[in-house]
């Protein structure tokens, strides 16, 4: 498969681009609105992954056309350019396109993060929203801390929820997360259900800031 990471420059594009290409035989394509941005991103990936012996297929595109060459495109991106991001490459997404969005709405003050979903309900539902209705929108990654994703040194023991109303879609997500060493995904339901899973993600952030042994972050349910 095609996997596009918009905003494949950012922190958890990074993580995510550096994991699938060590970990699975998919093509990774990274996006980004500068696609010299992205093609940079690439050269650093590709020199981190060849330090460690592999090898991996992966390219730099403008967000459009990584978007139009995938068969799963993630939102990497800031919540706060989710919709506008969704919007300009709606052009290149299809039925047969898995839209997947990890991005979390917070606000912080001086005792930490909180959740501040949108009026939507969730980021993911604001996705679901804005997307072409043919589209299918998957909810997944959340509750991962980028900096763990993006150091391949870290072993990864980890859970991520996925929320989807299309069953098919879901489990394409499931699939490529399984395919992650040391992640593990479950199933949490359907779109509705994204507010309670993104909600973790500020937890998990300030259970970091409040426990000096504990930076990276994750959840593994049991």
């Amino acid at each position: 498969m095609r996997i596009a990471l918009l905003g494949g420059t950012g922190d958890i594009g990074e993580g995510l681009a550096l994991r699938f290409a060590r970990d699975t035989d998919h093509e990774i394509l990274i996006g980004s609105r500068d696609p010299e941005k992205a093609r940079d991103a690439v050269a650093e990936y590709e020199n981190e992954l060849a330090d460690r012996g592999a090898e991996a297929d992966v390219k730099g595109f403008a967000n459009e056309m990584a978007a139009d060459r995938a068969d799963v495109v993630v939102l990497s991106v800031p919540p706060y350019y989710v919709g506008d991001t969704v919007e300009g490459v709606a052009d290149s997404l299809d039925s047969d396109t898995v839209l997947v969005t990890p991005a979390v709405g917070m606000q912080g003050d001086e005792d930490g993060l909180h959740y501040h979903p949108p009026s939507a309900g969730s980021v993911t539902e604001l996705v679901a929203q804005r997307a072409p209705d043919e589209v299918p929108v998957v909810g997944a990654f959340h509750n991962l801390a980028a900096d763990a994703l993006a150091n391949l040194d870290n072993e990864l023991d980890l859970d991520t929820l996925v929320v989807a109303d299309d069953e098919a879609a879901g489990d394409t997500v499931r699939t490529l997360a399984n395919e992650i060493v040391g992640l593990r995904a479950l199933e949490a339901g359907p779109l509705a259900n994204a507010a309670e899973v993104e909600s973790v993600t500020p937890l998990v952030i300030n259970i970091a800031k409040y426990n000096e042994d504990m930076h990276d972050v994750g959840v593994k349910w049991i």
